[in-house]
């Protein structure tokens, strides 16, 4: 999608023009990912020069258009107004694993998130793009979403032996291996695949685009997940906490298409309570 789209609302050809900016500098950076001077945050959580820069350009060219919204990114934290009414919630690089490694699978993604109350506020709008295979989603509340200029339906499959979903597979350091483990020994004998592909963002935006069937993965950041949840939902798929709540506010997701959520939600719910179970009596991460 070149150029502005007539659907576009101004906010988010704002988005889109920035992001396709960054996009072409971290393309720059991935045909020289040998030399990026890499600093460890945690094992298998690495920020980059390129991570970095990206950032610092979404953060300059959001805050020129739109001087009044407050930030929340993932390497700069909050930033803005304490009581603003509208912000930026961005992850400049999700997939940096796999950017560093060399794998075209990562993603600028960017949420507009809107204040509802002192307690409560819902995303409006997001743009997920991979500038490696130039694939821009996009999706405004009521509007749809879309992939460039092809509107995004969920999946219509029904049935799980015939489902593939998206999962995340926990850090080395995450005390969530458990809840991890339980559910894939559920889940694996009843479905037709299971992937990890190393960008929430990304799989959110796969299963907005019916490429997967479901997704899900817990503790994850707002960053992680703000512009993919509305994706998801403006391409007819739910977006749920394990429980049934609230995803963005929990950062635990289970997102699905209609037939299908709710099936993978019961199964990852049943997964964190035997996991909860066992350590209780002491077996640890045991299943």
């Amino acid at each position: 999608m070149s150029g502005a789209s007539p659907r576009l609302s101004p906010a988010l050809n704002v988005v889109v023009a920035a992001v396709r900016k960054a996009g072409r500098r971290l393309l720059r950076d991935f045909a020289e990912v040998e030399t990026l001077q890499v600093a460890s945050k945690s094992p298998g959580d690495f920020v980059s020069q390129a991570d970095l820069r990206a950032e610092q350009s979404l953060r300059e060219d959001l805050k020129k258009a739109r001087p009044g919204f407050a930030f929340l990114m993932e390497e700069s934290g909050a930033s803005g107004e304490a009581d603003w009414d509208w912000r930026w919630v961005v992850d400049p690089l999700d997939g940096t694993s796999n950017f560093l490694h060399g794998i075209p699978h990562w993603a600028i993604s960017v949420g507009i998130e809107k204040r509802l109350s002192e307690t409560s506020s819902e995303v409006v709008a997001g743009v997920i793009y991979n500038p490696a295979s130039d694939e821009l989603f996009w999706a405004e509340k009521g509007m749809g979403a879309f992939l460039n200029d092809r509107r995004l339906r969920v999946s219509g499959r029904r049935d799980l032996r015939e489902a593939l979903f998206a999962t995340g597979i926990p850090f080395a350091s995450v005390p969530r291996k458990g809840e991890f483990t339980h559910a894939l020994v559920r889940l694996m004998p009843q479905v037709a695949g299971i992937r990890r592909f190393g960008s929430a963002a990304l799989d959110l935006a796969w299963t907005a685009a019916g490429r997967y069937d479901g997704f899900w993965e817990l503790g994850l950041n707002k960053w992680d997940i703000a512009a993919g949840i509305i994706l998801v939902r403006e391409a007819g798929g739910y977006v749920t906490s394990p429980d049934g709540g609230d995803a963005y506010a929990e950062g635990h997701v289970v997102a699905g298409n209609p037939h299908l959520h709710g099936k993978l939600r019961e199964t990852v719910a049943e997964s964190i309570a035997a996991a909860q179970k066992a350590r209780a009596e002491g077996r640890g991460e045991a299943h």
